[in-house]
């Protein structure tokens, strides 16, 4: 099975760099599945404005970086989102980047790995709403990382839960993947 750790951030200066490493560096020493970082920032996806609806697109798209982005989506059997929460909601870029796909995404498990001044837990809850409009399936388990006490210069201070937490999640996310394949 092949999980895309998505960074879900697109800024310069970005702490869900440091997450996604931390991610990647936990997935390493498991056997069960093979973990891929998808850098949201190197793809540079458009606004959502072509005229053909991304669900009967048919992945045919009309833009390069769509079309690659596409491809590194459809190449995966699962997801982790390394999101940032952003106005109590979700980035509106990474938001564009999952909307302006449609069938890649469709049966497919996900996971959430959130940090924000409150976990980044606000945007946890809307992406479970936006990902089950695309049919995906959003696992139990998150892991929430405060900005104010688990962050430091260009490092991270987690807590010690945090490994068994993110544990949990690769369990659930390898689970429920191996059942939608």
């Amino acid at each position: 099975m092949k999980i895309g750790v998505i960074l879900g951030s697109i800024r310069d200066s970005r702490d869900g760099a440091h997450v996604a490493h931390w991610v990647l560096d936990q997935a390493a020493s498991r056997e069960d599945a093979q973990f891929e970082l998808i850098d949201l920032a190197k793809f540079d996806v458009p606004l959502l404005t072509s005229v053909t609806l991304h669900a009967t697109a048919n992945r045919s798209y009309d833009s390069e970086q769509v079309t690659a982005w596409s491809k590194a989506i459809d190449a995966c059997d699962a997801f982790i989102f390394v999101t940032p929460e952003h106005n109590h909601s979700v980035p509106g870029a990474f938001e564009n980047a999952v909307d302006v796909l449609g069938p890649e995404w469709q049966g497919k498990a996900v996971g959430l790995v959130s940090y924000g001044a409150d976990g980044g837990v606000r945007a946890v809850e809307h992406w479970r709403q936006i990902l089950a409009n695309l049919q995906m399936v959003v696992v139990r388990q998150q892991v929430s990382l405060s900005l104010f006490t688990e962050f430091g210069e260009n490092s991270l201070a987690l807590e010690e839960r945090r490994e068994a937490e993110l544990s949990t999640l690769f369990d659930q996310v390898i689970a429920m993947g191996e059942r939608l394949a």
